[in-house]
């Protein structure tokens, strides 16, 4: 270090000099980094326009063979769905890495842009109605400052927009003047859109990501549902918006991602997401972790993030809560053994246990009513144990004490279970302690008993600290619309779309969990966020949203 500086001019121009000969070669770097970062998206982009290509070439083709062959033959209508699927899949992602490609593009100066060969669009159906909406004019040359403007022409941006099942095409007009003092011509400058040339207003956006992510309706179904309506949209041209609306809202789902994880107590739970692969069907996983600190008086709102991974392992809750630490309520599943070590990086995470998962296997050897309507059905009963039905009772004994206490302080309610709900797990404990001593290793009852006991701590926190809940029904509450859409979409196209559905979930979840609908946050989001200032993002947020005013009078065409 002393040599390096001992080398150094000690005249100032010359430093000077060797100062700005170090600053040209960091330039140098930089541009090199940044063209080669741009060459890998355009490569990137471009494989992804391949896959996109075959992937509507062979449902072409599906489509054709089904009309040659007809119904009966083996390219069922099943297949083309799977088909469909997979190509609108791939169809999104190609948008998304043409729209990184043109990001990386903009900051080098000597690699090629690139753009995708999109199908000609068909004109929108003359018998929809038209509102023209006229964009005020300049009064002053944007070159000279002159006002002696004159009409030159106009440019009309058409955009299909959708006014619940009412369509109509909205004519943003942007009159063109041209100065007769300089011959500059002026013109207002073109509104944001979220889809290239603005061929979708944010409603219609809206509508579709929410009937896709929220009510579970691929988007060959919808856009068959649209054509009935008069207005036909093809496959591609939806998934296009499907890609182009999810970066957009990135920023908002990056905000809510926040709030989640800065939560005192998390709710974790998966569930099975069967995934579109070659020739068959694999099983993915779509995780969630809610935030809903109600039960123990909260007041920060409920929020939900979604995550997909192709498989089950433990690197990927590791990874999604990589920066928590907090009370993590879930099931005993092994993946989450490293969040509970005592020298994670950044701290450890307390685990809560749900008492709901804990009683299931009791209960199913305690049905009573199940029993009676085997029996009147002229099925066999099935076999009750007198033990699973008291520990089902106390169980529900601790249940019973929680309901008043819902919704009231930590301390409250930390109060309350030292009181009540303490004695009746310490007698639970010595009951389960003296059952599971009568019953041999591979007893159901010892598999049961031995889960509670084993994890005894995790299960008992409950006493200590006021902000646990006792179940993890708020996970599970996330998920319920997953399982549901599962008899529907019965699978995911790909990885890809598998990831996107999670982000979706996440945002129209934490719409619905704040009372908010859904379609109506999207559609105003995705009309906003371009314009919208970056620093008052979370304005957009749903507890925080208020719908925005029109701003722009439309005149009759």
């Amino acid at each position: 270090m002393d040599a390096d500086l001992a080398a150094l001019p000690n005249d100032i121009d010359a430093l000077k000099a060797a100062l700005a000969i170090e600053r040209a070669r960091m330039r140098e770097v930089l541009a090199e980094r940044d063209a080669g970062a741009a060459e890998l998206a355009v490569a990137r982009a471009k494989a992804s326009e391949d896959l996109a290509l075959i992937a509507h070439q062979r449902l072409r083709i599906a489509k054709l063979e089904r009309q040659i062959y007809g119904p009966r033959s083996e390219r069922s209508e099943r297949l083309i769905d799977q088909l469909a699927l997979h190509f609108e899949e791939l169809e999104a992602s190609a948008t998304e890495d043409e729209l990184a490609a043109e990001i990386a593009v903009a900051k080098t100066t000597n690699v090629a842009g690139f753009s995708r060969k999109r199908a000609e669009r068909n004109t929108f159906p003359e018998h929809l109605p038209r509102e023209r909406v006229v964009i005020k004019p300049p009064t002053t040359c944007d070159c000279c400052g002159g006002t002696r403007l004159r009409k030159l022409g106009e440019d009309v941006t058409s955009t299909l927009e959708v006014i619940p099942r009412q369509w109509k095409v909205i004519e943003t007009v942007r009159a063109k003047f041209t100065c007769r003092d300089c011959e500059k011509i002026s013109q207002a400058p073109a509104p944001f859109h979220v889809i290239a040339r603005g061929w979708a207003g944010p409603s219609l956006l809206a509508m579709i990501l929410f009937e896709k992510f929220g009510q579970h309706q691929p988007l060959n179904r919808q856009a068959g549902r649209y054509a009935l309506e008069g207005v036909p949209i093809s496959l591609s041209t939806m998934a296009d918006a499907v890609g182009s609306s999810c970066t957009a809202l990135d920023p908002v789902l990056s905000l809510v991602a926040t709030h989640v994880m800065a939560a005192e107590r998390l709710h974790g739970d998966d569930t099975t997401v069967p995934v579109l692969a070659k020739g068959k069907t694999d099983t993915g996983r779509c995780w969630v972790y809610v935030r809903d600190d109600k039960p123990f008086g909260g007041t920060s709102p409920l929020a939900a993030m979604f995550y997909y991974s192709r498989d089950r392992k433990g690197e990927h809750p590791q990874s999604h809560l990589a920066g928590y630490t907090g009370l993590f309520q879930a099931d005993a599943f092994d993946g989450y053994r490293q969040l509970y070590l005592p020298d994670r990086s950044p701290g450890p995470i307390v685990e809560a246990g749900c008492w709901v998962h804990a009683r299931r296997p009791f209960f199913a050897m305690a049905d009573i009513e199940e029993n009676a309507r085997r029996s009147a059905a002229g099925k066999k009963a099935i076999a009750l144990s007198p033990i699973a039905i008291e520990v089902v009772r106390r169980i529900d004994a601790l249940f019973d004490i929680e309901r008043p206490i819902n919704g009231k302080n930590a301390e409250e309610r930390r109060a309350v279970r030292q009181e009540r709900s303490k004695p009746l797990v310490e007698e639970l404990l010595v009951y389960m302690r003296e059952q599971r001593a009568r019953l041999s290793r591979g007893h159901d009852l010892a598999k049961a008993i031995d889960y509670i006991l084993k994890r005894w701590a995790a299960f008992t926190l409950f006493l200590d600290d006021g902000r646990v809940c006792l179940s993890n029904n708020a996970a599970e509450r996330a998920l319920r619309g997953i399982a549901l859409g599962r008899k529907s979409w019965m699978f995911c196209g790909s990885d890809r779309g598998g990831r996107r559905a999670a982000a979706m979930y996440s945002l129209i979840v934490t719409a619905k969990m704040n009372g908010v609908d859904p379609q109506a946050w999207l559609a105003d989001v995705l009309a906003r966020i371009a314009t919208h200032p970056a620093h008052r993002l979370d304005e957009l947020l749903p507890w925080n949203w208020a719908p925005k005013a029109p701003t722009i009078t439309a005149a009759a065409a």
